[in-house]
């Protein structure tokens, strides 16, 4: 009995839909959101930081590929 009466007093989807809807964008409104200025520097910086670790990587799989070729004798024979 409890039950029917709990799902009685529930409003339909479209009702709750509608009103997460409005509670989402009233949430939106009250957003403090950057300038445009902080945006590029922030974009330049997380640019760079990608390069700097695509640099790191590249170095350290250079490296390691040669000491996998040293330990196989691929760069002594110079035959595949």
């Amino acid at each position: 009995m409890a039950k029917a009466k709990a799902a009685a007093k529930k409003p339909n989807i479209f009702v709750r839909m509608g009103k997460r809807l409005r509670e989402t964008f009233s949430e939106l409104r009250r957003v403090t959101w950057p300038s445009f200025p902080k945006v590029v520097k922030n974009v330049v910086v997380v640019l760079v930081l990608v390069l700097v670790f695509l640099v790191a990587v590249t170095v350290v799989n250079y490296v390691l590929q040669g000491l996998l070729n040293l330990i196989s004798g691929v760069g002594w024979s110079g035959n595949l």
